[in-house]
């Protein structure tokens, strides 16, 4: 039971209508590490980073079971730095500075352990090097999971759609799924998405949950409603974590289980925009979790008598 997890690790300054957070820690694979390691270790983190990036921070994901030596470190270089402004719905944001620095010329290798990993998931980065991860998996994973985004749309399509033949699993938003698709229609962007390579498909819909689709079925997994909310920037990548920390825990990749994946990847999403960052992820314990899980269930659990 192994996890390798590729994905950025990086800098944010985020400003929403609740508050800024200053310079924290943020990245693709810091989410998803943080959120799988409830689950399953070891987890090991294929990324890379500038001198810059604290060694604290390093020494926290050491911590909890995350392996580094799948992480790049350019002493004389800075790690990637983004910054965004978010309106009033949270649903929307302005990217304000985006400076790529070490991750320009990103091409991963990785250790002979994380070859070997059960599980893959693929964090937003290029496709090119998303496909040349899987290209260096000795064997094929018991399942890939792929997340990407619009930008790639737009600038390497192509590199794009062959990606997305080679995996599993592939999560979009909704915004996304009608970009690569050209359907307005969530369900017919699905089935098109569906014929272009993987075998399930998740549609994420920020505060309105999440869509999960194979074949013909599809699930549902609402939002949990939150009192507040500071900061989105991570719900999704944490979101991911918890769904692959599931699965990779179970080591089922039945539908019926990825539904539960879903609702678990769900619950670590709902603690992630309570702080700014990975504050409050970093604080979760499993108590907290089945706590939130129940609630879940509370959610969507209803009686009714038919008459």
């Amino acid at each position: 039971m192994s996890l390798t997890v590729v994905g950025t690790m990086a800098f944010d300054e985020i400003e929403t209508p609740f508050g800024q957070s200053g310079k924290i820690i943020g990245g693709s694979a810091t989410f998803i590490a943080l959120a799988a390691a409830n689950f399953v270790k070891p987890i090991h983190q294929i990324s890379v980073i500038g001198g810059d990036f604290p060694k604290k921070e390093l020494a926290a994901l050491a911590d909890r079971g995350v392996v580094l030596d799948g992480v790049e470190v350019k002493e004389n270089e800075k790690s990637f730095y983004w910054k965004g402004k978010y309106h009033m719905d949270m649903n929307t944001r302005d990217s304000l500075v985006t400076e790529l620095n070490v991750l320009a010329d990103f091409n991963p290798v990785l250790p002979e352990a994380a070859c070997k990993a059960e599980f893959l998931i693929l964090g937003n980065l290029s496709p090119q090097v998303q496909s040349g991860v899987i290209a260096q998996m000795k064997t094929r994973p018991k399942l890939i999971v792929m997340d990407t985004m619009n930008f790639w749309m737009d600038v390497a399509l192509d590199a794009l759609l062959d990606t997305i033949k080679k995996v599993d699993v592939l999560l979009v938003n909704d915004g996304e799924a009608r970009q690569l698709t050209g359907e307005f229609s969530l369900v017919k962007a699905a089935k098109k998405l569906l014929t272009m390579g993987p075998k399930y498909l998740i549609i994420k819909k920020g505060e309105h949950g999440a869509l999960l689709f194979h074949e013909n079925h599809v699930f549902f997994a609402p939002a949990l409603p939150l009192e507040d909310v500071f900061d989105p920037t991570g719900a999704g990548d944490t979101f991911a974590g918890g769904f692959i920390g599931h699965l990779a825990k179970t080591r089922d990749i039945s539908f019926e289980n990825m539904k539960t994946a879903i609702i678990v990847g769900s619950v670590m999403a709902s603690f992630c925009v309570e702080q700014f960052g990975t504050k409050r992820i970093r604080e979760v314990n499993h108590e907290d979790i089945s706590t939130r899980l129940e609630q879940f269930v509370d959610l969507v659990n209803f009686d009714i008598d038919l008459v």
